[in-house]
């Protein structure tokens, strides 16, 4: 796999994988620091959080600016540079000034930027990635995923673990200095790995006019389709009529040894590939599922921490432990789901995912009730197996939305053989941030949960109240699964 993409490439993709997984290293210490430093309530924080983490919403944004818009004839690589900068400033900034990282403001403000950093940085390795396997053939695909998936998992399992150590040994700001060392290594190393220029327009344009109406169209409604292929072959027809002047320009920029193409034709092709994507009802109606099955679900984990810390004064190093265990669930999760359910119907899937998700917060009721007590079981036996088995559940919902359409294939495939060349990121990033965008909601909902139970730091008598309302939440997607087609499972039609 190494001669076929090259070291650089391959050490890139890893790097980047593994800082996003180890992005709960520093996170831990943000919890830290808006609950012990800026004594903030549970409510406020969940809301800061979530506003924090809204870039990862419009990654679409992202993708459309790499894809149509290149700096210096190059696509990929400013791009990185540029979300590389992006994610290293904050945690500077964060470290070295006391006034900045004390200011509720001023925090969210750097985090926003952080984030988008790191959400752009992960739409464009996913571009380069669907552009790579595209050029070497499907069969790397699988090989890219798995190594993209360890990568995070072992960043994921390190950052949790030296995290919990690193709050316990290391002051706060010391924290997001050390941490800025990772962005900054991926910085240097976008230096070393090749970018190919700017594909020439005509050539695209070309493609997008005969695929961008046809790519999507071999399942779903045709007769809106083929209203607008023949709005776009009589353009195409009168574009031909004007040939000759266009390939007269194009030699003469080959001569020159570049060519730029206007970047508002380029926009105006991958908003109309998008918005004929969305048409259909095959790519529609299960996103618009997996949208409801998070908006619903008010998320109070904010909340929930605040809880584990304040009232059962669980440490840092074990809450680190915690999420290590999770981690290893995820990877148990991904095996299971392989071995076990990727040929069963897609609705059932689901079904079993938000059962256990429902079940997990009856354990969190549990917990806050004080139920298990009596039964000698400890507070830090729940923790971890909640932890777990949530973990390992998400898993399972997040595997079937990287087959949400019931094709046989890897979601790097999936994007590399459907999308018009040239929009790869924009594809790649559409179908994960309609998600991001649900549980973003979500989030923003379990703030206001929390604040209307006037669940405080020193008060949870409500939170019982919150998990009842989660629970239900989550038990409701399970009535729109009429919105999943019923012969499609997790992985084949």
């Amino acid at each position: 796999m190494g001669g076929a993409f090259g070291p650089s490439f391959l050490c890139l993709v890893c790097l980047i994988y593994f800082i996003q997984g180890f992005r709960s290293f520093v996170w831990t210490a943000v919890s830290y620091q808006m609950k012990d430093m800026m004594k903030l309530s549970p409510s406020t924080s969940q809301f800061l959080v979530s506003l924090a983490y809204f870039p990862w919403s419009i990654k679409p944004i992202y993708g459309i600016l790499s894809d149509c818009i290149p700096i210096k004839q190059r696509k990929r690589v400013p791009y990185l540079i540029i979300s590389s900068c992006l994610s290293l400033l904050p945690w500077l900034i964060l470290g070295l000034s006391q006034t900045l990282r004390t200011s509720a403001n001023m925090l969210t403000s750097l985090l926003i930027v952080q984030n988008l950093g790191s959400a752009m940085a992960d739409v464009v390795i996913d571009a380069m990635v669907a552009e790579a396997v595209r050029s070497a053939g499907p069969e790397f695909a699988g090989d890219l995923q798995s190594l993209s998936w360890s990568s995070m998992a072992v960043g994921g399992i390190f950052g949790s673990l030296l995290g919990g150590y690193a709050l316990s040994n290391l002051p706060i700001h010391v924290i997001y200095v050390v941490f800025s060392a990772l962005p900054l290594f991926q910085l240097v190393s976008c230096m070393f790995v090749e970018d190919s220029p700017k594909r020439f327009q005509s050539a695209i344009d070309e493609h997008n006019n005969q695929s961008s109406v046809t790519a999507f169209s071999e399942e779903g409604s045709g007769e809106a389709l083929g209203k607008e292929g023949a709005r776009r072959r009589k353009g195409t027809r009168k574009n031909n009529k004007r040939r000759p002047l266009s390939k007269q320009t194009e030699a003469n920029e080959k001569s020159n040894g570049s060519f730029n193409p206007s970047p508002s034709l380029s926009l105006k092709s991958a908003f109309f590939s998008l918005c004929t994507a969305f048409k259909q009802p095959a790519i529609l109606r299960p996103m618009a599922w997996f949208f409801f099955s998070n908006v619903t679900i008010p998320n109070i984990s904010t909340v929930m921490f605040y809880y584990q810390t304040e009232e059962l004064h669980l440490e840092a190093s074990f809450l680190g432990t915690a999420r290590v265990i999770g981690w290893f669930s995820l990877i148990l999760g991904t095996y299971t789901y392989n071995r076990y359910f990727k040929h069963k119907k897609l609705r059932d899937i689901l079904v079993f995912a938000h059962v256990g998700l429902a079940i997990i917060s009856l354990l969190d009721i549990a917990l806050v009730l004080r139920l298990h007590i009596p039964h000698g079981i400890g507070d830090k036996y729940m923790v971890l197996w909640g932890s777990a088995l949530a973990d390992a559940i998400n898993q399972f919902k997040f595997l079937t939305r990287m087959f949400p359409f019931g094709r046989m294939m890897p979601f790097l495939i999936l994007s590399g053989q459907l999308c018009p060349p040239g929009i790869e990121g924009t594809l790649f990033a559409l179908f994960m941030s309609i998600n991001n965008l649900g549980s973003t909601l979500g989030s923003f909902l379990g703030a206001a949960l929390a604040s209307a139970l006037n669940i405080s730091t020193a008060q949870f008598d409500n939170l019982a109240l919150g998990l009842g309302a989660q629970l239900i939440g989550t038990l409701l997607p399970i009535g729109f699964l009429f919105l999943i087609p019923n012969e499609v499972t997790g992985l084949a039609s």
